[in-house]
């Protein structure tokens, strides 16, 4: 079995690189073979993704943020062979690896790809990208692709903080109809989270996710001005709560109308503006994640 390893030098702390022998080293303990590939510029992880399932890899290794995962994954979706994908977390926030249980500690996050089963991950399709974790659109949505890197890298998650402290007064108002499973929603809002997770932006956003069974967590908050943080405070604290001002279903697919110009975030990413369609591909790739993470997110395996 062959493994290749797709890492972002750039990512967090960057300081994998000086680990990399000893990955190897793990790795060769089950797989005859390891290539290492560094990421070189933006989308380039999904190039590399896409080779890798060209040339049959058994496993994909990758390390890095948020946005290097998804990029991975795009890179893949489109194939028959997809590698069995391991993760080491090495962002800034990582809410797709603190979802899933994996530790930003290398020899931990090994172990979980090298003791454990894999199971099979819901990925969301936002008209002709795949997200991993969130889609959205609204207040702050833009925190994570504006936010100074250089601040991020001397403060962490307090960077994000203080920008959406700058953006506290500029809450917008979307008028929006969405069309999902049982019917219809529509109204004006200020906020929109379509979610294949239980953390956004380093918070608990849904109670109890399933990623295994289809479907997605659609929250959206109308709009309350001037008392809208106070709703996102609400969804946060009691993340199981529904209001007539919170609404929250759960659909395979869903379309969304909306003449707002506001931009679409996927995976911290920004994804232009407009209408979408949006439908979640079951079970569309293969992770290793621990036991616990297993027996509570992945229950239809």
């Amino acid at each position: 079995m062959k493994a290749i390893l797709i890492y972002n030098p750039m990512s967090g702390k960057q300081n994998l690189e000086k680990h990399l022998s000893f990955i190897e080293e793990r790795i060769k303990t089950k797989y005859e073979q390891l290539d290492i590939t560094p990421t070189k510029h933006p989308e380039h992880a999904i190039e590399i993704a896409r080779e890798a399932c060209d040339r049959k890899y058994d496993l994909l290794l990758i390390s890095g943020g948020d946005g290097t995962f998804n990029e991975c994954v795009n890179g893949v979706m489109n194939h028959k062979h997809k590698p069995k994908i391991g993760y080491i977390p090495s962002g800034t926030t990582c809410d797709i690896g603190m979802s899933l249980g994996l530790s930003k500690n290398i020899e931990k996050a090994l172990n979980i790809v090298l003791d454990n089963k894999s199971v099979k991950m819901d990925i969301v399709q936002t008209n002709d990208r795949y997200s991993c974790y969130v889609t959205g659109t609204g207040a702050f949505i833009d925190i994570s692709y504006v936010t100074d890197s250089r601040l991020k890298k001397k403060i962490g998650h307090l960077a994000y903080v203080f920008k959406a402290a700058q953006e506290f007064f500029l809450i917008p108002k979307m008028r929006m109809t969405v069309y999902h499973d049982e019917g219809k929603v529509s109204g004006i809002y200020s906020l929109m989270l379509i979610i294949n997770s239980k953390r956004v932006a380093g918070l608990n956003m849904v109670y109890k996710p399933v990623l295994d069974d289809g479907q997605i967590d659609v929250i959206m908050f109308r709009n309350f001005f001037p008392l809208n943080s106070i709703l996102y405070l609400i969804s946060y604290i009691f993340p199981f709560w529904s209001t007539p001002l919170i609404e929250k279903f759960k659909t395979t697919q869903l379309e969304v109308r909306t003449n707002s110009k506001e931009g679409w975030n996927i995976d911290g990413e920004y994804a232009g503006t407009g209408n979408k369609i949006i439908k979640v591909k079951k079970q569309a790739i293969e992770i290793f994640v621990p036991k616990k993470v297993r027996k509570r997110y992945f229950i239809n395996q």
